[in-house]
């Protein structure tokens, strides 16, 4: 479906373990002023939901407009339509840089449709050192913030204004100086993707950002003291729960630097009044929120409900309050461009809501996970027989979780229980018992849409040596 509006052209910037309330649009008290900008001038949608709690099972909404598993049984894209391949195929240019997040590769398909496409993961060496580095980038951090004053004087005899605090372990300049290339050589229409990986764990941000978002001068020690504690496993005590916080918040800023520049550059080459700009989060983070760090494999709202702000030119902004998924990214980009939306993708096009103000399809919202025999083990899924499957429903209020194996079932008001700790089920009353009879048809139908694809799925390459080290640096084994 077309919409009638000046856009020519997309682009489309996802940060992973970007949870909701991590920037100002959501939480007053944030630091992010660019993306805060771009959500008051765009439509932010206060309710929007991942279809997975880590990236191989959100992207395949996000770039495909499928669920994961759904097609071929694999976590990646290879046999599904894509949006840069729709894009394509309509006469748009296309180009996508990931920084270096290894489950966002040809490995899984995601290059598939893209004329230009970069995602940063070289060849690590053989050495015992270059591989050590690159399953540690904590480590590579701190070695190139020691050198940094070495870097800095270096710079200022050759004559160079590059003033980056240390070197990119983030990958977060090589996405920027990639994107901004191929914006100063774009020719329209066109469609433009870009991947942070700065907020995913370890978060390793500048010092300045650190004493940006904190009340110290000095932020670097933060880094230092959280890191080693949950390096070397202790305990996770208040204070450093809240120097995680602050890092993470201090790589939330430096993303938000960095999106300003693309959008500097989209400026300086004459063709943001032709640009819509979409922002989202692919997953959350979690801060102990339920019991553990990171992403682990649950489906409660710091992990699903992320940002998602659309920013169409000539639009006024605008705050949406139903429920909608990020596998309508795809069909909001075609509709925006006016190219062929497949019929196979899911999501339903929120260009009407951007544009026309129309309220979104209110339907409910599928999320999955698959977890082991222990929250914390993280292996690299090739399908659901890694662990159980869980499904989660979202609507308005409730949050329905029902682990399809051993059929334990969980149900939560998010209005009354934000941090959704108060399980209806276990005292259920007649409204609870209706949303369940409601939402178990769901999960059921869901759950074996995906095993289909599992059935007749064939077994998946091996990953090399190379990205499989790039997955171990993301805390994957």
């Amino acid at each position: 479906m077309e919409t009638d509006t000046p856009v020519s052209n997309v682009v489309l910037v996802t940060v992973d373990s970007l949870r909701a309330d991590a920037i100002g649009a959501y939480d007053g008290d944030r630091h992010t002023p660019v993306m805060d900008d771009l959500a008051a001038d765009g439509t932010v949608f206060e309710r929007a939901f991942a279809t997975g709690n880590w990236t191989p099972f959100s992207f395949p909404s996000i770039l495909a407009s499928r669920p994961a598993f759904a097609d071929n049984g694999e976590i990646g894209v290879e046999d599904s339509p894509t949006l840069a391949g729709a894009l394509s195929n309509n006469g748009v240019a296309t180009a996508g840089f990931n920084a270096a997040n290894g489950f966002l590769t040809s490995h899984w398909g995601y290059d598939e449709g893209f004329g230009e496409f970069e995602p940063f993961v070289a060849s690590i060496g053989s050495s015992i050192y270059t591989r050590y580095l690159a399953t540690h980038p904590t480590v590579e951090a701190w070695l190139q913030l020691a050198a940094s004053p070495l870097r800095r004087i270096r710079s200022r005899f050759a004559g160079d204004t590059d003033d980056r605090p240390f070197l990119d372990t983030s990958r977060m300049f090589d996405v920027e100086n990639a994107a901004t290339d191929f914006l100063d050589g774009a020719e329209e229409p066109f469609f433009l993707w870009v991947h942070y990986m700065d907020t995913h764990t370890p978060y390793v941000p500048a010092p300045r950002y650190i004493r940006e978002v904190s009340d110290g001068f000095l932020g670097t020690h933060r880094m230092l003291h959280a890191h080693t504690r949950t390096g070397l496993g202790w305990e996770v005590d208040d204070r450093t729960l809240r120097e995680l916080r602050t890092l993470y918040q201090a790589a939330t800023r430096q993303v938000d630097d960095s999106i300003g520049r693309v959008l500097d550059a989209l400026a300086a080459n004459g063709l943001d009044d032709e640009t819509a700009v979409i922002l989202a989060g692919d997953h959350g983070e979690e801060f102990q929120d339920h019991g553990h760090l990171s992403h682990y494999p649950k489906l409660y709202d710091e992990l699903i409900q992320v940002p998602l702000i659309v920013d169409v030119p000539g639009v006024d902004g605008d705050r949406v309050d139903g429920q909608v998924g990020l596998d309508a990214i795809p069909p909001t980009v075609t509709a925006l461009v006016g190219a062929d939306a497949p019929e196979a993708w899911q999501g339903a096009s929120l260009a009407p809501v951007v544009v026309d103000g129309d309220a979104p399809v209110d339907e409910p919202v599928v999320s999955v996970a698959v977890r082991g025999e222990e929250v914390t083990t993280q292996p690299i899924p090739r399908s659901l027989d890694d662990g159980n499957l869980l499904v989660s429903v979202r609507d308005r209020d409730w949050t329905y979780i029902r682990n399809t194996e051993t059929g334990r079932q969980e149900l939560y008001h998010r209005p009354t229980d934000p941090g959704q700790t108060a399980d209806h089920l276990i005292d259920p009353d007649r409204e609870a018992e209706r949303v369940v009879e409601r939402y178990r048809p769901v999960v059921d139908a869901h759950a074996e849409l995906l095993q289909a694809g599992v059935s007749g799925a064939d077994p998946s390459p091996e990953v090399d040596d190379d990205l499989s080290a790039r997955l171990e640096a993301l805390g994957y084994r």
